[in-house]
């Protein structure tokens, strides 16, 4: 099996002859067309095909009508920890070296405090259940992210790579039960892939389900700053502004006289399957339309704010209209991979960080999410879930930050039959340890499985036909 996911031009050559390379489509990421970008992103099929997978991914048996309302998931990942202290779980009795500088503000629901600095999410609170009892046993930010992201432990130590025998993220496990529409991806992610010392993560990807499950990346067309993240990353972000889509229309159809399959029947399927919905992403799916922010109304794009991290939920919700069933999008001030200062990773000058960059672009885009689905009528059709790694230390360090700390944590839901104005479970004073009601990674899974009407037990497949249930976990009672 692949040990990463690279792209790999050996593995283009081998599945496409010199015509096609020829006729390839250029759009916008220098030499590499659409189909070539998503052939190659999923290089590691040929791995999988090799220990005897199905290059087409795992099968599914089991989806099961739940109580769920929602038809589509946006799920906002605060990459790096989001500190609870500061956020959903406000300790203003603690000593100060535990509380720290902010206050509390009371919210549209009377019993609920937030932090002073969610002024815009506090007149939201009667659309949310906030958990503030999650919690798990790694302090590192990959391995976070995939008990996360998968529901699951993860399955080895120090920093992890993308594996094919990997978990499969939850964005790829929803795909498995929602169809989308032709040429719509069944799973996005949205702006840029999750780095750790400059290296993919895994959990954010198909896993064993197979290379057709990875979540597709879509690089937001609009907001600032952006800063050269699809060249920095190893990792081909998919941008598709700037397309001459009659040319491609006039290459598409020349290529249709003369393409013949080359290689192997297996390789040349899964050619066919990434150039296929390449064609119907740049020619005939709404996600075209979505992609084009310039569509949307101006005061709605202002709503969100001018930077990457709203105009990226923006774009969120044009995608699950246009029918995508899942969008993960990375919540960010600006390019993770160049200022440390705009992921959530607060070691050091925690309060000025959150105050100044990290909360302003959370608060304003999160409250246009509410906003906008209530005043279009889809919040119940849309379940939102704000995820994180881990929480921050209880007790502030001598650098003013607060450090990793999973032993209690605080994530939010919305929409989807979520019922709002609610706290699930509670932290010690200190916000240290779940005081009641503990949950972990698998119950948030198991939460928004049902509220999307899909069992948590329904049943996956792996590439060597093993059944494992979706989940393992039990829906919290937020419903």
């Amino acid at each position: 099996m692949d040990r990463a996911f690279e792209s790999s031009s050996r593995v283009g050559h081998a599945l496409v002859g010199s015509r096609r390379r020829m006729l390839a489509t250029s759009i916008g990421l220098g030499a590499m067309s659409l189909p070539m970008f998503l052939r190659q992103r999923s290089a590691t099929a040929v791995g999988a095909t090799a220990t005897g997978g199905s290059a087409s991914g795992g099968s599914v048996a089991g989806s099961s009508a739940g109580r769920g309302k929602a038809k589509s998931c946006i799920i906002l990942y605060c990459w790096g920890g989001m500190s609870h202290h500061e956020t959903w779980d406000m300790k203003p009795e603690a000593p100060i070296e535990y509380r720290g500088e902010f206050q509390p503000i009371e919210t549209e629901t009377p019993g609920i405090q937030v932090g002073e600095h969610l002024p815009l999410v506090s007149r939201h609170t009667n659309k949310l259940a906030i958990v503030r009892s999650i919690h798990h046993d790694d302090s590192a930010h990959g391995r976070g992210m995939y008990w996360m992201l998968t529901g699951h432990k993860p399955p080895r130590a120090g920093n992890i790579p993308p594996m094919r025998e990997d978990w499969p993220s939850l964005p790829a496990m929803i795909s498995c039960f929602r169809a989308a529409p032709k040429g719509v991806p069944t799973a996005v992610r949205l702006p840029y892939p999750l780095v750790d010392n400059n290296t993919l993560q895994a959990g954010e990807y198909g896993g064993w389900l197979g290379v057709k499950y990875d979540p597709i990346v879509l690089k937001t067309p609009a907001g600032k700053p952006y800063g050269g993240v699809s060249r920095s990353l190893g990792s081909e972000v998919l941008e598709l502004g700037d397309v001459d889509f009659a040319r491609i229309a006039e290459r598409q159809a020349l290529r249709s006289r003369i393409d013949r399959p080359a290689g192997a029947r297996g390789d040349y399927q899964n050619f066919q399957h990434f150039h296929e919905l390449a064609n119907d992403i740049l020619l005939g799916s709404a996600v075209k339309q979505a992609y084009d922010l310039n569509r949307e109304d101006p005061r709605v794009r202002e709503m969100y704010g001018d930077h990457i991290g709203g105009q990226s939920m923006l774009l969120a919700r044009r995608l699950t209209e246009a029918g995508v069933p899942v969008v993960q999008v990375c919540v960010a001030a600006g390019d993770l991979n160049g200022s440390v200062g705009d992921m959530w990773d607060t070691h050091g000058d925690n309060f000025n960080r959150l105050k100044n960059r990290l909360l302003p672009v959370f608060d304003r885009g999160f409250s246009a999410l509410l906003t906008d689905l209530e005043q279009r009528g889809t919040l119940e059709d849309t379940l939102i879930a704000v995820l994180t790694d881990f929480g921050r230390t209880p007790r502030i360090n001598g650098s003013a930050g607060r450090d990793h700390y999973p032993n209690v944590y605080s994530i939010a839901f919305a929409g989807g039959g979520i019922r709002g104005g609610q706290v699930y479970g509670s932290s010690d004073h200190l916000g240290a340890f779940p005081r009641t009601q503990a949950c972990g990674p698998p119950d948030a899974h198991a939460t928004i499985f049902a509220a999307l009407g899909i069992s948590p037990r329904a049943e996956l497949r792996d590439m060597l036909n093993r059944p494992l249930p979706a989940c393992d976990g039990e829906p919290l009672p937020l419903f």
